[in-house]
C-alpha cells in the first residue's frame, strides 16, 4: 500500500464514527454546463462547513476532476477493479481536505464483471461508511446504461443546468428519465452561468412549475452561480474558484448553496442513507 493510502486509512480510522453517509449524484442533461466545476467547488464548500466529503469522478471518457483541482492522481477506479487494489489505495487528497477518486475510460466494464469481482467492488464501497458524511458522484452528461445505475441507487440527485433553452430542455429530459425509473429520488436544481440572480430564480421557477405539472414532482432550488471571469481564470489556473478568490460572486453563490443544502438535510426529508444505496446498487447486478 502506498504512503498516500496509509495516511488516508489512519485519518479515516481516527475520524470515523457511526453517523450515516449520504450518496448524491450530480447530473446534467448536456455537457458544457459546468457540472464538474460545480461538483468540485460544492465538495469544497461542504468540507469547509465541516463535512467529510468523497468525490467520485464518474464522467466516463471525460474524467477531469483531478485536472480541475490541479492534483495528480496515481490510480483510478479501473485500477482498483483490474489490479485488485482497495478503495483506500485509490483515494487521493485534494484541497481543503476533500478526498476524491479519479475516473477511468474503462469504467464501462464494471457491469460486465463476474459475480466475484462485482462483489468485491461493492465490499470496497461498503468500507467507506462511516468515514464520510457525503459521497458525491460527478456523473457524465446525459445518461448511459451504466451511469443510470449509480444515479438510481443514490439517495438524491442534484441537476445542473444553465438558462439556455437547449440546456433546460435536456435537463428536463434527464429528470424525466430518472423519474420514470424511480420517482422517489429527491432532486435539487442549480442554475449555472446566470447574468443576474433574478434570471436564476425565474429559470428555476419555470422549471419547477413544469416538473410539478407534468411529473408531479417537487424540485428543490439550491440557487444559481453567476457568469464570473473568476471561474474561467480558475479553470486555467487548475485551482477551484472557491479557493482562488473566496470573495468572488461565484464563490459566495456556492457558499450560499451549501447553506441551503445543509438546511434541507437538517429537515430530515432525505431519510435514505448509505445502506439503502448499497442494496439498490447490488439489486441492479442481481437482475442481470
Amino acid at each position: 500500500m502506498n504512503d498516500q493510502a496509509q495516511t488516508l486509512r489512519k485519518l479515516m480510522e481516527n475520524n470515523g464514527d457511526q453517523s450515516d453517509t449520504k450518496v448524491i449524484s450530480i447530473v446534467s442533461g448536456k455537457g458544457g454546463v459546468g457540472k464538474s466545476n460545480f461538483s468540485i467547488n460544492f465538495s469544497l464548500g461542504l468540507s469547509q462547513a465541516g463535512k467529510r466529503v468523497l468525490l467520485f469522478d464518474l464522467d466516463i471518457g471525460m474524467a477531469n476532476v483531478d485536472i480541475l483541482m490541479g492534483v495528480s492522481s496515481k490510480y483510478n477506479i479501473v485500477d482498483m477493479i483490474e489490479n485488485e487494489l482497495t478503495i483506500w489505495d485509490i483515494i487521493e487528497k485534494g484541497p481543503e481536505n476533500v478526498s476524491f477518486v479519479s475516473g477511468g475510460s474503462g469504467f464501462t466494464q464494471l457491469f460486465k464483471l463476474n459475480e466475484q469481482k462485482f462483489g468485491r467492488f461493492v465490499t470496497q464501497l461498503e468500507s467507506l461508511m462511516p468515514h464520510f458524511d457525503y459521497i458525491l458522484f460527478d456523473m457524465g452528461a446525459g445518461v448511459s446504461e451504466d451511469s443510470i445505475q449509480f444515479i438510481l441507487s443514490s439517495n438524491e440527485a442534484i441537476l445542473v443546468t444553465t438558462p439556455e433553452p437547449t440546456s433546460i430542455t435536456d435537463a428536463y429530459a434527464m429528470l424525466k428519465y430518472i423519474n420514470s425509473k424511480n420517482d422517489t429520488i429527491h432532486c435539487s436544481l442549480i442554475v449555472n452561468r446566470t447574468e443576474t440572480e433574478k434570471e436564476g430564480e425565474v429559470t428555476a421557477q419555470n422549471f419547477q412549475r413544469v416538473v410539478k405539472q407534468f411529473l408531479q414532482k417537487d424540485l428543490t432550488y439550491l440557487g444559481s452561480i453567476p457568469n464570473d471571469k473568476v471561474v474561467t481564470k480558475a479553470v486555467r489556473s487548475q485551482k477551484p474558484f472557491l479557493l482562488l478568490d473566496p470573495k468572488a460572486k461565484s464563490s459566495k453563490a456556492v457558499e450560499l448553496m451549501v447553506k441551503v443544502f445543509l438546511g434541507e438535510q437538517a429537515t430530515g426529508q432525505q431519510s435514505r442513507h448509505f445502506q439503502s444505496f448499497v442494496q439498490r446498487f447490488k439489486g441492479f447486478f442481481i437482475k442481470k
